[in-house]
């Protein structure tokens, strides 16, 4: 005797335009960024590096820094951009904890493909903010994550506090 097993099913629409486009050849979206900050999500800049939301976020306020300069490794860097991206991590981390108030941070680069880098070409830092109990029933049971913000929502916040 088998036994049938009811699926249910979010709807997540948004996602995609991102799974239809991950094999596509695409513009770079931290170089677009800089220049339509409002499509891309971009919270702050500094003289050699940027913040930006991802567009599809791991959690709420998950961003990504990135040099300003198209570059695929860190390595590349000049030290002052370097130190730059670095200082502006940290500044993030803050602000980040002032609006939020997580209770730990993922922060990673991948750099190259096999390592899981999205746009590979241009390195870039995630930073995501982690709650306990923030990974619950629903990405193991139905592989759907929650975001409990709207994107716009985050964007505002955090460029408030980036402009103080």
């Amino acid at each position: 005797m088998s036994r049938s097993r009811r699926i249910n099913i979010l709807w997540t629409p948004w996602r995609m335009s991102y799974i239809s486009s991950v094999d596509k050849v695409r513009e770079c979206i931290f170089c677009e960024a800089v220049k339509n900050p409002e499509k891309y999500y971009l919270v702050y800049e500094t003289k050699h590096s940027i913040v930006m939301l991802n567009a599809y976020p791991y959690n709420t306020g998950h961003i990504m820094i990135a040099p300003k300069r198209h570059v695929p490794d860190l390595t590349l860097l000049s030290d002052e951009e370097l130190l730059d991206l670095i200082r502006l991590l940290k500044r993030s981390l803050e602000i980040l904890r002032e609006v939020y108030n997580p209770h730990g941070f993922n922060i990673g680069v991948n750099i190259g493909r096999s390592a899981g880098a999205g746009f590979e070409d241009h390195v870039h830092v995630h930073v995501v903010p982690r709650w306990v109990g923030d990974t619950n029933f629903m990405p193991i049971i139905s592989a759907t994550k929650t975001i409990p913000e709207d994107l716009n929502v985050t964007k505002v916040k955090l460029k408030e506090y980036f402009n103080k």
